[in-house]
């Protein structure tokens, strides 16, 4: 019980191991298979794929290799299905001579992911070789005098195979005086040996022959033969003898081709042919005698080959001394190689990538490398750097791989493409070194953008030029690379009096040349500031401004413009400056005043006198425009002088405008009149007579006064028209039906619908009248748009107003107005009669509140147009402020003549102004003589703020007094 317990314990502990071994290889990635030897190409070895646990689309879109360290891959790994098969027919007998235990190792390399997984796969030996001897006949040379018992070597067979499949057991047929024994060697080996059975008899048989098989342990076996002659000699005493028993020596790896490694030594104490010693090899494989050869003479081992410890560092041969008597000896050879550093650090970049983009964080894996050095001891141990002047690491990863990382994060701009240097050098003495390069490519990101070689620009353009004139051209420049680098031009957004910027210039997408689309005017637009925008053609993309500053220059295309005289007045004399026969000299005449729409020197105007009737008695300042006397007036001088002013200004070539003044010398009105009559018969036609014009004049005259008088008539015939229909209405009428009798007033004994007016008024800037309208679907308290069923006619019809009122028209219970005539003291002491009329309070509230109607119509456009005017001088005062602005849009300067119009309309509006003041101070006293305020508030009376009226159906009203309207 206690020993099957103690069974148990050891299969748990076996188990346990084999778990832990097996956890142990998945935590580092390592897979082990094993497969014979001789399989077809393409067999399946193991399913990779599964056992690494790996997406088999993972594989396929990150890329994989098999890789190992044997110049011949036998391994691959198939794309579809993950599993590891045979790339080569696999010979183990040819990999793996020397050892006993055929493992190859591989390495998968997932090159997305910078991994590796290493895989060793053992090849098992399967009985494909049979056991072969060296020699198939072997000659034995025996005295005949030998013992019964006594034992000779035999050649020995070899089995390339392993384990099971190689020697496992020797056969002889063939004599009754031989038999076989085989012995154990030191390495476990087994030597067959021949034993004397029988005393040997050379008269009997002189020569006997024998056959030695060989047989491995496969299914079915293999067997191997070698035939054996042995001739019986005569006697001889003295076999050879060895000087040791066994030869030791240590050669290095990199001892010359033809060396003598050691000499072996065998003496014989015969005389004769019996004491001649020969040597040989015994029991030596094909790779041996390839490497080392014995002289049979002398006993010297030489060498055929170079040695390589990384090939085999240890060598075993067995010599035999042979006389020519039969006898022998033998001894055992053992070659140690030692090591040199021969062989240099070998590099193989296992994956790598060759383009990274320049924002990669720092750490990202560039490439796996893996180094190897086939010596040993410190002669194998590498050591691996980079150049000190790249952004790179090295990091040591499993085993003999280090991972090629950023340290830092990398620029295109100052560093396009690297040659990342990888080396290594081992530990030997003197070391050798071995490099390998890494070529990587910076793909650009989109990190700058584009910048302008300058920080603004400006640039002077005349006026009138070209449609599709270019102004400038603007550059900027991108330091990332192909798209990323590729700059297009736009302007940005902006209006110009009004007008989209775009109306003006353009810029060339691709160059940056800026265009003018039209004519440009100094007079129109002095500046146009705008704004130029680089965009690259990255995504997202990026993009910088840069300020143009386009200044308009001025050219002198404007003649100057003469505002006084008018050009209209010369021809008619309409426009006639009067000068006193006594004036003195210097006295001012008349002015011309003119102005140029240009600016700087080409506006600089300056006066002369081109043409005058008396040369001598006027003269212009060149400057002012200024026509003075030059001299007194004398007697003989023409009353009336025709003067032309020519004016010119500074521009080139200067343009110039001519005015022409009359002036006309007189001493009197007399005098005057008749120059003016003569001055309008020389400028009548041919043949009309010179009293022609003073007709038209008296005509005109006459027309006017006539004009006048038929409007004063027919103001007099509206006002008799309005007060005799007041007094054709009846004087009583009851209140309407459907309507509320609080709704309606009696005025001189007509009931009047009371209601409040609402207006609209119009009003221009600039216009000279203004439109007031009393609109009625504003009103309150209206009656419907429709009367009810029962009362189709209106309310106050033109047809019939008795028919509107009530049939029995009752005395009206309201007093009517009455005019009184009152004697007052006028302007300059002068008496004047004043006409009151005294009117009810119900009709006094009436009057009152259309009073006030109109008062807020004259209220409010005094209060418009002072507002306007406070517009004016705020936008002047704007305009003619330095700093007013400074992000806007310059405005142009006025001119001359523009400057005078703005002052004449101003003037206009001012006189508006002060003529409302005073039409609102009017109608105010008009309206609080209406009704005074102890009158709205008696009871019974109106009130006069609502505009409607109310009557007491009781007592009498009080009569107030109310002027005229």
């Amino acid at each position: 019980m206690c020993a099957a317990g103690r069974r148990w314990g050891r299969r748990q502990r076996a188990l346990l191991w084999a778990v832990l071994l097996a956890a142990w290889e998945a935590a580092w990635g390592q897979l082990r298979y094993s497969v014979p030897e001789e399989m077809p190409k393409g067999s399946f070895v193991g399913d990779v794929a599964k056992d690494l646990g790996l997406q088999l689309l993972e594989l396929g879109d990150r890329g994989f290799q098999i890789v190992s360290e044997v110049r011949t891959q036998y391994f691959a790994l198939h794309g579809k299905t993950g599993h590891l098969v045979t790339a080569e027919r696999i010979d183990r007998e040819q990999l793996c001579r020397l050892v006993e235990k055929c493992v190859l190792r591989c390495e998968l390399i997932v090159e997305g992911e910078m991994k590796f997984y290493e895989i060793e796969v053992e090849i098992t030996d399967i009985n494909d070789n049979a056991p072969t001897f060296r020699e198939a006949e072997t000659e034995l040379r025996v005295i005949e005098t030998t013992a019964p018992g006594s034992r000779f070597p035999l050649p020995d067979a070899h089995d390339l195979d392993s384990g099971r499949n190689s020697l496992q057991s020797y056969e002889l047929s063939g004599d009754e005086h031989f038999s076989l024994a085989v012995q154990a060697g030191p390495g476990g080996d087994q030597r067959p040996e021949l034993v004397l059975a029988k005393a040997l008899d050379r008269e009997e048989a002189a020569f006997h022959e024998l056959v030695l098989r060989a047989m491995d342990g496969g299914d079915p076996a293999r067997t191997g033969t070698a035939r054996i002659r042995v001739t019986v000699l005569d006697a001889n005493d003295n076999a050879p003898v060895f000087s040791q028993a066994e030869y030791t020596v240590r050669v290095p790896e990199d001892v010359p081709v033809g060396s003598v490694l050691v000499t072996v030594k065998a003496t014989d104490a015969d005389e004769g042919p019996n004491g001649h010693v020969k040597y040989s090899l015994k029991k030596v494989s094909d790779m041996l005698s390839d490497i080392f050869r014995l002289d049979y003479e002398t006993g010297q081992i030489m060498l055929l080959r170079s040695l390589d410890f990384e090939e085999g560092n240890s060598y075993e041969l067995e010599v035999q001394a042979d006389d020519g008597g039969g006898l022998f000896d033998t001894t055992k050879v053992t070659i140690s190689v030692t090591d040199v550093n021969d062989n240099m650090p070998e590099i193989s970049v296992r994956s790598a990538i060759s383009e990274i983009s320049e924002d990669a964080p720092s750490g990202t894996v560039v490439a796996l490398v893996h180094v190897h050095d086939r010596d040993s001891g410190a002669n194998g141990e590498v050591r691996c750097s980079l150049d000190k002047d790249v952004p790179f690491r090295l990091q040591s990863s499993q085993g003999s791989y280090y991972r090629v990382v950023t340290a830092r994060e990398l620029d295109r701009e100052q560093v396009s493409e690297y040659n990342v240097t990888v080396r290594a050098a081992d530990g030997g003495s003197p070391s050798l070194q071995s490099s390998a390069v890494l070529a990587l490519r910076v793909l650009d990101v989109n990190d700058n953008a584009p910048v302008f070689a300058e920080e603004r620009y400006s640039a002077r353009l005349a006026e009138n030029n070209a449609a599709g004139a270019l102004v400038l051209t603007v550059r900027a420049t991108d330091a990332d690379w192909g798209q990323n680098a590729r700059v297009r031009y736009r302007l940005a957004e902006g209006r110009v009096r009004g007008a989209p910027l775009s109306s003006y210039v353009s810029v060339q997408a691709e160059t940056g040349a800026l265009y003018a689309l039209r004519s440009l005017d100094y007079e129109q637009v002095r500046e146009l500031q705008l704004c130029v925008r680089a965009e690259d053609g990255g995504a997202p993309a990026l993009s910088s401004n840069v300020s143009v500053r386009l200044q308009i220059v001025d050219e002198n295309d404007n003649a100057p413009q003469v505002l006084y005289p008018p050009a209209a007045a010369a021809a008619a004399w309409s426009g006639v400056e009067l000068a006193p026969r006594w004036s003195e000299a210097g006295a001012l005449v008349a002015k011309v005043v003119a102005v140029d729409a240009d600016a700087g020197q080409n506006a600089w105007l300056s006066y002369e006198l081109a043409k005058a009737t008396e040369p001598g008695l006027f003269r212009v300042g060149p400057h002012s425009g200024e026509v003075r006397t030059a001299r007194s007036p004398l007697a003989r001088d023409a009353a009336r002088h025709s003067l032309v002013v020519l004016v010119r200004d500074h521009g080139r070539p200067a343009l110039s405008a001519t005015a022409t003044l009359s002036v006309v010398l007189a001493e009197s009105v007399a005098e005057l009149l008749a120059e003016l009559g003569g001055a309008a018969h020389e400028a009548a036609a041919p043949g009309e007579p010179a009293a022609s014009l003073t007709r038209w004049l008296v005509l005109a005259v006459a027309a006017v006064s006539c004009l006048f008088v038929a409007f004063l008539l027919l103001l007099l015939a509206l006002r008799l028209r309005r007060c005799h229909r007041r007094q054709l209405l009846p004087p009583d009428g009851g209140a309407s039906r459907g309507v509320p009798v609080s709704h309606f007033v009696g005025i001189d004994g007509v009931r009047a619908f009371l209601r409040s007016y609402s207006h609209d008024v119009s009003l221009t800037a600039d216009s000279r009248k203004s439109h007031l309208r009393f609109s009625a679907a504003s009103c309150c308290d209206t009656l419907p748009a429709r009367p009810p069923p029962d009362e189709p006619a209106p309310l106050l019809g033109d047809q019939d107003p008795a028919g509107a009122l009530p049939a029995d028209p009752a005395p009206s219970s309201l007093s009517k107005c009455r005019v009184t005539t009152q004697a007052s003291q006028g302007l300059h002491g002068k008496s004047r009669a004043q006409r009151e009329k005294v009117c009810s309070v119900p009709q006094a509230i009436t009057q009152r509140n259309l009073l006030g109607n109109q008062l807020e119509a004259v209220r409010w456009l005094r209060n418009r147009l002072e507002s306007h005017l406070q517009r004016v001088a705020d936008s002047g005062s704007m305009s003619r402020a330095p700093g007013a602005g400074a992000g806007a849009e310059p405005r142009p300067k006025p001119g001359g003549l523009e400057r005078g119009r703005a002052a004449a309309a101003v003037s206009r509006r001012r006189l508006r102004v002060s003529l409302l003041a005073a039409a609102e101070r009017r109608w105010s006293r008009r309206r609080r003589s209406v009704l005074p305020p102890q009158a709205a508030r008696s009871p019974g009376a109106g009130r006069s703020g609502s505009g409607t009226g109310s009557s007491s159906g009781g007592g009498e009203r009080r009569p107030e007094r109310c002027g005229w309207l």
